[in-house]
């Protein structure tokens, strides 16, 4: 059986609006480090090796945190990446994210959303430096997920 661990990279989607309260706790408060900015997002450190994206966008603060990309996206790791995919989809517990990414994305039982790496797989992608993440394909494949609901 595929084993798998918890990831050091998280992504959350949050509203524009409280960029710099989020800043000031992450990296005031808990002495986070900003490893990359711009007007999307902000890509902080904490400790030596916990990477979390914040990106901002126009999204509403009402409470349909568990069923919407408000959760924040947890990473997961595994020594066999197609096996444990295969075994999350054909669990049918979870519902597929189609986030433009070649990870699966998935929210689990309960609202968190999961994103499936493997254990030695390059993930400077997500930390900061070099282009990361398209923004705007991650909001546009979010929205078109919401109204199919």
């Amino acid at each position: 059986m595929a084993k798998v661990i918890f990831g050091n990279h998280s992504s959350v989607i949050v509203p524009r609006k409280d960029r710099d309260s989020i800043r000031k706790f992450y990296c005031d408060v808990l002495g986070g480090k900003i490893m990359k900015a711009d007007p999307e997002r902000d890509f902080v450190r904490l400790g030596e090796d916990f990477d979390i994206g914040f990106l901002y966008g126009d999204v509403s603060d009402e409470s349909e945190f568990l069923r919407t990309a408000r959760s924040v996206w947890l990473e997961i790791k595994s020594d066999n990446v197609e096996e444990m995919s295969r075994q999350i989809l054909e669990s049918g517990l979870v519902r597929k994210l189609n986030v433009p990414d070649p990870h699966l994305y998935f929210q689990a039982p309960g609202g968190q959303c999961l994103r499936l790496v493997g254990i030695d797989e390059d993930l400077s992608f997500y930390e900061g430096p070099g282009e990361g993440p398209d923004v705007a394909k991650v909001k546009e494949a979010i929205r078109k997920e919401a109204m199919r609901k």
